[in-house]
């Protein structure tokens, strides 16, 4: 019934299309067909691969907090309406294009997209950004690795260059991506973490996974609880999802020639910061977005996933899943998300 409803809001040709591969295999898939409205789940038509293209059955697929944006008109990536969400998944190779030569049918496998589409039951992408899991990795436990570990291993280990041993503040802690990276610099650099979340429970669960000591920064002071921690020496890697206020006192948190990392701004606010609070302390500041390396430095945005796949395979890392949707409760996660209900990732169960 949602589909017959929204079919008037979808282009003509886009209709005409469907129709002319009706005849074809056919998959579900959640599409946006309007901005800000929710998701209709839809039978789509699969198309034809290109050369250098696979088709993957998914499994899972993670939910973030870029699709909600992008779904709202909100990202820096604006796709032509109707399209599906979904960033990254899991799943198994179905075919594979005429020049394909780095996975084979039965192929299990992590991926991301560069055209969204990944909330679907199938989806096509090129081999390039395509990773192959090793036995003893679970599909469920993959999923999670792309986006959350992908941006956690680039953030502590290439753009701030922790080292053993370091003191590394963790903002939205408890988060998919604030889990990764308490997870990384844990257990694969060895530095020590503090985790700053928004409740108690949440600072629980940081803990539980790996961080040494937390702060509830609802409750007072992000740097007055940081200095009882670590004193007035400060810590030497912070990395912020928050932004606002609780970006500002990270940065004041910061040791001699401490390094922060922004990779977001849940909060809301946009901090400006005072460019003294950089010259005093020789502090360094600098921004992540990790999808942008897949574009400007692809080499770079392979390891990140090669790195989060050997390290899950080793068991130094250990994903959190928060809860799993099915497809055609895609709104109800998006929901889950938006309300910040989960600690860990969400994902989208195909199967």
């Amino acid at each position: 019934m949602a589909a017959r409803l929204c079919a008037r809001h979808l282009p003509l040709a886009w209709l005409c299309r469907r129709a002319a591969q009706s005849q074809g295999r056919h998959y579900r898939a959640a599409l946006c067909a309007e901005l800000k409205h929710p998701l209709i789940i839809e039978e789509m038509a699969s198309s034809p691969l290109g050369p250098h293209e696979v088709r993957v059955d998914v499994h899972f697929c993670g939910v973030n907090f870029a699709d909600i944006l992008v779904c709202n008109g909100q990202y820096q990536e604006k796709p032509p309406l109707p399209f599906i969400p979904g960033m990254e998944f899991s799943g198994a190779v179905l075919e594979t294009g005429t020049d394909v030569n780095n996975v084979k049918k039965g192929d299990r496998v992590i991926g991301v997209t560069s055209n969204l589409n990944a909330m679907a039951e199938e989806c096509i992408t090129d081999q390039k950004t395509l990773w192959r899991i090793p036995e003893n990795v679970s599909l469920q436990d993959a999923a999670v690795l792309p986006v959350s570990y992908g941006t956690a291993i680039l953030a502590v280990e290439h753009r701030a260059r922790t080292q053993p041993g370091e003191t590394v503040l963790v903002t939205a802690a408890a988060g998919a991506t604030g889990l990764a990276v308490i997870d990384v610099a844990t257990n694969v650099l060895r530095a020590k973490v503090i985790a700053a979340a928004g409740s108690d429970e949440k600072c629980k669960l940081a803990m539980q996974r790996g961080a040494q000591s937390s702060v509830n920064y609802s409750q007072g002071s992000l740097k007055d609880a940081v200095k009882k921690l670590v004193g007035s020496g400060g810590v030497n890697v912070a990395i912020d999802m928050v932004g606002g206020d609780v970006f500002l006192e990270s940065v004041r948190s910061l040791a001699w020639e401490g390094r922060i990392v922004v990779l977001g701004f849940a909060g809301g606010n946009i901090a400006s910061l005072p460019s003294n609070l950089l010259l005093l302390k020789n502090i360094s500041a600098m921004g992540l977005y990790w999808g942008r390396y897949q574009h400007q430095d692809f080499a770079l945005f392979s390891k990140s996933l090669s790195s989060a796949l050997r390290y899950c395979q080793q068991g130094l890392i250990r994903p959190h899943i928060g809860a799993v949707f099915k497809l055609e409760k895609i709104n109800d996660a998006f929901l889950h998300v938006i309300q910040r209900k989960s600690t860990g990732k969400v994902l989208l169960s195909l199967k």
